[in-house]
């Protein structure tokens, strides 16, 4: 259906609205009626027995008035055995019987309804009743309105009228009211339509009027924070890694361009050599990037039950360093992991590690509550407090890094601490007598037997070394 055809929520609640007080004042006015409709028609029963009290004594005892005096009623006629009518109200003087029906049980009353009776004009209720006489049974016929179900004309139009106003008035109030309601609404509405990305910083108004349109418009801005903070970031992320990209690009563009202006005087050999570490450092970036990419996205994990100590050595048997590698590796801590993902966060650390330390690296795998704890620390300057955070900025390279190593592609940190926090832990920096400590904490498996390690906590935040069972402490120069 075209937006174009589509009531708004306000007319479709007020139509429905006054849809159902019509209904429920229909109702009511049914009611009504037929209670205005009994009591008429016990009125009109009452005139007519009234009437019957004092006629009936005048026959009985003498002496009948010819003309009967006028009464509530529309008209009374009294016809004795003979059928001769021998009393009647003014208006049917010398005129005949108006009816002549009456009960032919020993019921004393009949009741008809005559369009018109004799002499009379209009549909009339007509009630006969037997009067017995010595030489008879007499007839008195007493005409009075015929009384309908709702009562009377004038009570009918009330009740419509009651119910046109109730309705008219319940359908204007909800239209108001939820204009008003939605006033709010449309501004949030109006404003979210003028917020482009180059204007994120601006947020809706907050009303305080409706609790949940106030928690609409504050879940709306709070919605707005993340998306200009994220526009921030994928901002910067684009600058930066168009210069990172840049960078190696430029590079070999203009090595080759110098190689084909003077091709007789450039060692390809070696130029082919410059080119490739430029490509491989592109590649770099790029595989970063992917990483990156997928993280954000939130890619499922292959989570398996893995020994921590054990996927650590493994790796760092199977790796040559160019720093002297210290082993503190406990085992029987068993967290539920991607492998390749952890391998990713261990060899991004050991990579930063070994661009900055002076001789050695620390690492360390041990339990500390219900958590395993992955250390890599090395023996270099450090971070400052100051730049704890930073360095796990993408494409963040302190001045130190990028004159140590100009090769760092600025996302490794940032890809390890992304993983960190997809398996549920944390990778932060923490204080060190020497250089820079990382360490990564991620829950230990729930299918281990026991706790993986006890202890009281240190001011670091990530516990005591474990107890109990011995850690395996190897020293590695140089390689496996």
């Amino acid at each position: 259906m075209p937006n174009g055809s589509r009531t708004s929520f306000r007319a479709r609640r007020t139509a429905a609205t006054g849809v159902v007080a019509a209904l429920v004042c229909v109702g009511v006015s049914l009611l009504f009626l037929f209670f205005a409709g009994n009591k008429e028609a016990d009125s009109a029963q009452s005139r007519i027995t009234g009437a019957w009290d004092r006629v009936v004594p005048l026959i009985r005892q003498g002496p009948l008035p010819s003309l009967l005096p006028y009464s509530r009623v529309t008209a009374i006629q009294v016809v004795d055995e003979r059928g001769q009518v021998v009393a009647a109200t003014p208006q049917l003087v010398g005129k005949p019987a108006m009816a002549t029906f009456h009960s032919t049980t020993s019921n004393v009353r009949a009741t008809q309804v005559l369009c018109p009776p004799a002499g009379l004009r209009g549909c009339l209720t007509v009630v006969a009743y037997k009067v017995y006489q010595p030489g008879g049974f007499w007839l008195l016929y007493i005409a009075a309105p015929v009384v309908p179900w709702y009562g009377s004309t004038t009570t009918l139009l009330l009740a419509i009228g009651v119910s046109v106003v109730a309705t008219t008035m319940m359908a204007g109030w909800v239209f108001r009211d939820l204009t008003k309601a939605m006033a709010p609404v449309n501004a949030i509405r109006a404003e979210l339509a003028e917020i482009t990305a180059t204007g994120l910083d601006r947020r809706v108004p907050v009303s305080s009027r409706y609790m949940e349109i106030k928690s609409l418009a504050e879940t709306v801005n709070d919605t707005l924070d993340r998306l200009q903070s994220a526009y921030e970031r994928l901002r910067r992320f684009t600058s930066d890694a168009s210069h990172d990209l840049r960078s190696p690009i430029t590079a070999m563009r203009a090595q080759l361009e110098e190689a084909l202006m003077h091709p007789d005087d450039v060692d390809w050999p070696a130029g082919a050599d410059e080119v490739l570490v430029q490509v491989e450092r592109l590649q770099a970036i790029v595989t970063d990037l992917l990483a990156l990419a997928r993280l954000d996205a939130r890619a499922p994990l292959n989570r398996q039950p893995t020994d921590l100590g054990q996927l650590v050595g493994a790796e760092l048997d199977r790796r040559t360093y160019r720093k002297e590698i210290v082993r503190e590796l406990q085992g029987d801590i068993v967290i539920n992991c991607d492998r390749l993902r952890v391998i990713r966060v261990l060899v991004n650390l050991l990579d930063n590690a070994e661009r900055h330390a002076n001789s050695r690296i620390t690492v360390s795998v041990r339990a500390d509550g219900s958590r395993a704890v992955l250390e890599v620390v090395d023996d270099g300057a450090g971070i400052a407090p100051e730049h704890r955070e930073i360095v796990f900025d993408r494409f963040t390279r302190l001045e130190a890094s990028r004159d140590r190593d100009a090769g760092g592609t600025g996302l490794g940190l940032a890809i390890a601490r992304e993983i960190a926090e997809a398996h549920g832990g944390t990778l932060t920096i923490k204080d060190s007598e020497r250089g820079a400590r990382f360490v990564m904490c991620i829950p230990t498996s729930a299918t281990v037997n026991g706790a993986s390690g006890s202890g009281e906590e240190h001011s670091d935040g990530v516990g005591p070394k474990p107890r109990g069972r011995r850690a395996l402490r190897v020293l590695h120069r140089g390689g496996s």
